[in-house]
């Protein structure tokens, strides 16, 4: 008679969490490669071109609240995407000061070749768990930032 032995639980160690990462931001890297390969574009790029396509008339400030990046990082990106001749930029009618950015031609082609997330896979997939494990998350990437003692202002950095 074979007795079978119940599978041990594998704890976790620095290099089994060091792997997970590495399975996760490769996964990202896969998906703005493939969508740099199909259309040409950077990742953030291509997500803040596929917001403006969805919201007419967005503002620089409006692109960086959805994105959850700085106004500075959000103005680099809108800069590119006019400089290429895929949005363009017009002052605001009820305010000269602000600007309406609107999808050109161009950038409609490009995303219509796009294919996956345009906002990427990692916020897809975080948009997926649970408030209970985001909370966790949060806390435990918080308490490794701690340690490493990084930057917090890169939070506001694409990662595409």
């Amino acid at each position: 008679m074979t007795s079978v032995r119940p599978k041990k639980t594998e704890s976790a160690t620095p290099a089994k969490v060091l792997r997970r990462f590495r399975v996760v931001f490769n996964a990202v890297r896969t998906q703005f490669r493939q969508m740099e390969k199909q259309v040409g574009l950077g990742g953030a790029q291509v997500w803040a071109l596929g917001l403006i396509r969805d919201n007419p008339g967005i503002g620089m400030g409006g692109v960086a609240t959805h994105m959850d990046i700085h106004q500075s990082t959000a103005s680099n990106l809108v800069k590119a995407l006019v400089q290429k001749k895929l949005i363009k930029m017009e002052k605001a009618e009820s305010d000269r000061r602000n600007v309406e950015l609107h999808i050109l031609p161009a950038g409609m082609k490009i995303l219509s070749q796009a294919s996956g997330p345009l906002e990427g896979v990692l916020p897809v997939a975080l948009g997926n768990l649970s408030a209970k494990t985001l909370v966790r998350l949060d806390k435990d990437l918080g308490e490794l930032i701690g340690l490493l003692q990084a930057d917090e202002a890169d939070e506001e950095t694409p990662l595409a």
